[in-house]
């Protein structure tokens, strides 16, 4: 007031902490309640376990949830299939999906459940506690996860597959290219009729490592080739096979191996174990055309007992031998003379054919050991060879 100067003193407030903006969301109390409902849950809540292995040692099986349609093509060897659609049922939820999402998940989800009880109620009802399934379905979506979910919350130990079928069939291309690299071939070729695929099997008994390439395509290698009553397997189950007989083979072994074309039948075989084929020493049997002639008949019965499938068959030749050939060989086929028509077709088509082919399928520069041997001798020197005189032959 009179020009004095009066000075305030800074009054002293209190200091007020600044709360952090998680602070500001967190957690409420816990009661007695949650927490004895947290322990139960984590007591009892279990889920599937992920694995990209399709082989898992550890899985007391392998289930395959797809369809039996999407199954018959091919499948992890080994598994069972327990499908949560059936084919018709996968048609109807993926076409009711391309108009309505949302529909199409929910009759996906009611056809699942039903079918996944059914399985329940016959088959995994009798499972001990220690059952550990591995499962998968085309790409490890809701199919596959659907059944591991439930059975792990059952308490079962649960592996799905990671990615599916489609991470089986990667694994199969990928093997398929390394594999056949780590092992020495041995051909045995001849001409049809010599009875290579038997001679084969005998070594297999015996223990010695062979890929049967005819028994995985089931088919003979020829246009009369395919087996009684069979149809042949898809590409990828073919691959399937030959991919799991290959891993079972000992690199410090030979693998013996019938000579074939690049095609068994319809299905072709992998251009990498081809290859292998091509370079692989080659054993060449010769025998009798009589000897020849029997094994033929002994090995295609079926044709002389439905002579209008073998006429249809044979007709298939005619762009190559013509009409009056073909007349010639059904007058045989009327008349029963069936050691003339086998004698006739051989010399005429298949021999031609397979000089021809393995002139083709042969790299140079690898010659054959020839083998001039009747019937009671063949297996017995295939044996010497493999008993300790393949060492020479296979350097």
């Amino acid at each position: 007031m009179n020009g004095t100067t009066i000075t305030l003193s800074r009054a002293k407030w209190p200091v007020v902490a600044v709360a952090k903006s998680s602070d500001l969301f967190h957690r409420p109390k816990k009661f007695p309640q949650t927490s004895r409902y947290d322990a139960c849950r984590q007591k009892y809540s279990r889920a599937p376990i992920s694995t990209p292995d399709p082989f898992l040692t550890s899985a007391s099986e392998v289930i395959d949830v797809r369809t039996p349609a999407e199954f018959a093509e091919d499948h992890v060897p080994g598994a069972l299939n327990l499908p949560v659609l059936d084919d018709q049922e996968r048609v109807e939820v993926g076409t009711l999906y391309k108009e309505d999402v949302f529909a199409a998940r929910k009759v996906g989800a009611a056809l699942i459940t039903a079918n996944i009880a059914c399985h329940l109620q016959d088959y995994f009802l009798e499972k001990p506690k220690d059952y550990s399934p591995l499962i998968y379905c085309w790409r490890g979506g809701p199919r596959s996860a659907s059944l591991g979910i439930i059975l792990a919350q059952i308490g079962f130990k649960v592996h799905v597959l990671e990615g599916g079928y489609r991470t089986y069939r990667q694994t199969v291309v990928r093997d398929l290219e390394e594999l056949p690299g780590r092992f020495k071939f041995l051909m045995l070729s001849g001409k049809t009729g010599v009875g290579k695929t038997s001679i084969l099997h005998k070594l297999q008994q015996q223990g010695e490592q062979v890929l049967d390439l005819e028994g995985a395509a089931r088919h003979k290698g020829s246009i009369l080739g395919l087996w009684a009553g069979e149809t042949q397997p898809s590409q990828k189950a073919f691959e399937s096979s030959l991919r799991s007989s290959l891993a079972q083979f000992s690199p410090s072994r030979p693998v013996w191996i019938e000579s074939e074309s690049s095609k068994v039948g319809l299905v072709q075989i992998p251009a990498h174990l081809f290859q292998q084929m091509r370079a692989a020493h080659r054993l060449e049997l010769h025998v009798p055309m009589s000897w020849r002639i029997r094994q033929i008949l002994r090995d295609y019965p079926h044709f002389t007992q439905d002579r209008v499938r073998l006429k249809e068959l044979l007709g298939k030749l005619r762009k190559f031998h013509g009409a009056r050939k073909l007349d010639y060989w059904f007058l045989l086929i009327d008349n029963s003379r069936w050691e003339e028509l086998v004698e006739s077709i051989l010399t005429e088509h298949y021999d031609p054919a397979y000089s021809t082919s393995v002139k083709r399928n042969t790299e140079k520069g690898h010659n054959p050991t020839t083998l001039h041997v009747d019937s009671r001798t063949v297996i017995g020197l295939c044996e010497k060879y493999t008993a300790g005189r393949i060492a020479k032959i296979s350097k």
